[in-house]
């Protein structure tokens, strides 16, 4: 073939870097933002804090809070916090602080301290101290040491004695017995329950360090023999083995679920979760309004005396050229990001504002579109800004993404959303008479009266997101 030249019309779209910045700083939640900030303030000298001391990045006041509301009170957005001044040793002998807000220490203070050391020391550790204040030998104390260290974070020994001897130095002759009463000298430490094999163990350890009672005999009983019956509800059969009425097998079934089926947890290190809102809801002359907390934005602004350097040299600094254009997009990009966050919150709160007064019964079903579609952007950057942004609200601290949600169809020919549904159904299996639970398909029934039609699969599948356990273990006496 020939070649030949020939002319041809297209559109695409390309993204300028400005752009490129744009879209990745809107994606990004507070904490990564702040990340991302640092690193163009240490490659670019164009860039700097508005007062130069690095407070605004300093870790601001955050809610430690799930997503989803689990907060009740969320703080205030410029709450203060008093630091404390110098330590120092007053008349009596007792350390007191300089500071203001420190020196009053009361009970309440004295006992977070003592549940943070608390938590600070591990089952492992705490098993340890007792041990060393045991009477034990030494072999026997490395015995139980060896016990302790092939336990669990919940504190149980997952391996038989069986699996473990192998494990021992052939030449200390360890025995199985030997093994035996080592992991008995365990059992015997606290918490109770610690290195059980099974969980109808562990509870069984916990009701014997129990002082004897009429009460712990029947658990006891129950535990060691009848424990499926329990799980099953079966308290007509359990009460004809055990020959004992229903006062006393309430009694009993009390004392059973008030034991820690994973004594060890108490000692785990849990990983909080730290939130730092993005906007904050308040209501202001009967209209709920959104503002951006100010603790979450970051303050940049030019470098005056590189910019003035700039400028005395114009077109002899290239490379500072860039950096100031680089510079002002930057900061030109993190505005708009926010003002991009303010307008979408803004508009999720008209859209919800029965939510804020009634709570999550009068969640309205809500779609990413209608709100791309009122402030006229696309859904996919409402997608980029309602995730992993928060807002804090007077009933809890809550992902943006949390108020958009699937709907059910009413008979009325409407719609209702699944968030309020779930509360619905909340709502209906705290009231229900215990002893006669409401079953998957009655809820379907109730709510079906309230013009809620909602299959009985789906009522399923919204109680197990609840954590709500099903009809029959529900039941009590």
């Amino acid at each position: 073939m020939k070649p030949t030249l020939q002319l041809k019309l297209s559109q695409h779209l390309t993204l300028t870097p400005q752009l490129q910045q744009s879209i990745k700083l809107l994606q990004l939640s507070t904490l990564e933002l702040n990340q991302e900030l640092e690193r163009f303030l240490l490659e670019n000298p164009m860039l700097e804090r508005e007062d130069g001391d690095g407070s605004d990045f300093a870790p601001p006041p955050a809610t430690a809070a799930a997503a989803g509301g689990e907060s009740e009170n969320p703080p205030a957005a410029n709450e203060q916090h008093a630091e404390a001044g110098p330590a120092n040793l007053d008349e009596a002998g007792e350390w007191s602080s300089a500071g203001s807000g420190s020196s009053n220490r009361d009970d309440e203070d004295d006992s977070d301290y003592q549940e943070f050391q608390a938590a600070e020391t591990s089952l492992r550790d705490h098993l340890d101290q007792q041990v060393s204040l045991s009477p034990l030998s030494d072999r026997d104390r490395a015995l139980v040491r060896f016990i302790i260290e092939a336990l669990d974070d919940d504190g149980y020994l997952n391996q038989s004695l069986e699996e473990l001897l192998p494990l021992l130095p052939p030449e200390l002759e360890y025995e199985l017995d030997d093994l035996s009463i080592a992991l008995h000298h365990v059992q015997n430490l606290d918490p109770a329950g610690v290195a059980a094999r099974t969980p109808q163990e562990c509870l069984s350890l916990q009701l014997r360090a129990m002082r004897p009672s009429p009460t712990r005999e029947l658990a006891l009983k129950i535990v060691d023999h009848h424990l499926e019956l329990l799980a099953e509800r079966n308290f007509v059969r359990l009460k004809r083995l055990l020959a004992c009425d229903d006062d006393a097998l309430r009694c009993a079934h009390l004392l059973i679920c008030s034991l820690d089926p994973h004594p060890g947890s108490q000692h785990s290190v849990q990983e909080t979760r730290y939130i730092m809102p993005d906007v904050v809801v308040r209501k202001q002359r009967g209209r709920w309004v959104v503002t951006l907390n100010p603790e979450a934005m970051p303050k940049l602004r030019i470098n005056s005396l590189y910019a003035n350097i700039l400028q005395q040299n114009r077109g002899s600094g290239g490379a500072l050229t860039s950096q100031l254009q680089e510079a002002r997009w930057l900061i030109k990009n993190v505005q708009q990001r926010f003002d991009t966050i303010l307008r979408v919150s803004q508009a999720i709160v008209d859209q919800q504002r029965q939510f804020f007064d009634y709570g999550e019964v009068a969640m309205r079903p809500l779609t990413l579109r209608e709100i791309a579609d009122q402030l006229e952007l696309h859904e996919s950057t409402v997608s980029r800004v309602t995730t992993q942004k928060f807002m804090a609200t007077p009933r809890g601290v809550f992902e943006l993404k949390y108020f958009f949600g699937s709907h059910v169809a009413t008979d009325t020919g409407g719609a209702a959303s699944s968030t309020a549904i779930r509360a619905l159904i909340r709502q209906l299996v705290e009231a229900e008479d215990r002893k006669k639970p409401l079953s998957d398909a009655k809820i379907a029934e109730l709510l079906g009266q309230q013009g809620i039609v909602v299959a009985r699969r789906t009522i399923a599948k919204y109680r197990e997101s609840l954590n709500i356990p099903p009809v029959s273990l529900r039941k009590t006496i």
